[in-house]
């Protein structure tokens, strides 16, 4: 069995080469083959943005977006040659150790952990990219309530705003001095520029301010919200990292058991290892963990703002 399995690995290694794949190829055909887009009108909604995307894809595509705003977007294609490695690697175990049972649930947790990788790393990120956005938004909104002219709002504090945020400000005061006189549409050309409820909100209350001044008084309040959702995810933090820690504890005393009762009673570790229902036992098992390891990410996250 072993010849076997290293022998379709070294076929599939051949097959890579003859057709000369590399790992830019196999990521857009990866991101194809979850959303496809092969006829004009799929085109068509994709440029009018009618179209909704997997989910999956709009995953994918969210994690691409964030590690090019970093400067690592090579990383997304190595995440994916190396999700495609494990998942043929959580294959390959199952088959050794003569569990099929497990296959399904052992691949696809071995082909999500570059991208669970990825994704922490990214959090980091994320948070202080929320933090900076609260302090942009603030000193941009008090001097704009001063000057009444949000263009020269931005290029009076670009120089205190921090990358990746600075550039995209920057691109907004530029746009709407030399590339457009409208305000309105180089504001909502901003709105789309960063993923955040509350900045799109704010940036909506910008947009109707162009029409009603008296509208600016609007503007911290919104700002405020960014401030109220820090303060309750800090408030959160203990509470869910303990729902987290003892979440981790259960699934190694479930996982445990198997050594465990391995020590106490070796008949009846055979009979779970070696036997078909013991087999499925097992992988009912990994699903569970499986499906609410998901659940318990999902349900633990901080907080964020929806309209």
């Amino acid at each position: 069995m072993i010849l076997q399995v290293v022998s379709s690995i070294l076929l599939i290694i051949a097959i890579a080469i003859l057709f000369g794949l590399t790992p830019d190829q196999i990521t857009d055909d990866m991101m194809n083959l979850i959303t496809p887009n092969d006829t004009l009108i799929d085109r068509a909604r994709n440029v009018r943005g009618n179209k909704k995307r997997h989910r999956l894809y709009r995953k994918l595509a969210g994690i691409k977006g964030a590690l090019a705003a970093t400067g690592k977007s090579k990383q997304f294609t190595l995440a994916i040659a190396a999700s495609l490695v494990l998942f043929g690697a959580g294959a390959i175990i199952s088959i050794l150790i003569n569990n099929l049972f497990l296959m399904p649930v052992l691949s696809v947790t071995l082909a999500m952990i570059p991208f669970l990788y990825i994704t922490n790393s990214l959090s980091y990120y994320e948070r202080q990219t929320k933090e900076e956005l609260e302090t942009a938004l603030s000193i941009i909104t008090t001097s704009y309530e001063r000057c009444d002219d949000i263009v020269q709002a931005v290029r009076e504090n670009t120089q205190y705003i921090k990358p990746p945020l600075r550039e995209v400000f920057r691109s907004f005061e530029g746009e709407a001095t030399a590339v457009t006189s409208n305000i309105k549409t180089a504001l909502y050309n901003l709105k789309e520029k960063i993923d955040n409820e509350i900045f799109r909100e704010w940036v909506d209350t910008l947009i109707l301010c162009q029409d009603d001044r008296t509208l600016k008084d609007t503007l911290q309040p919104v700002v405020q919200k960014l401030t109220d959702i820090r303060i309750v995810n800090n408030e959160l933090a203990t509470m869910l990292a303990s729902a987290r820690n003892e979440y981790w504890v259960m699934v190694a005393m479930v996982v445990g058991n198997v050594p465990l009762l391995y020590l106490l009673n070796k008949d009846w570790f055979h009979t779970l290892i070696d036997t078909v229902p013991g087999k499925a036992v097992c992988g009912i098992c990994a699903l569970v963990i499986f499906i609410t390891a998901i659940l318990m990410k999902k349900y633990t996250k901080p907080m964020e703002y929806r309209r």
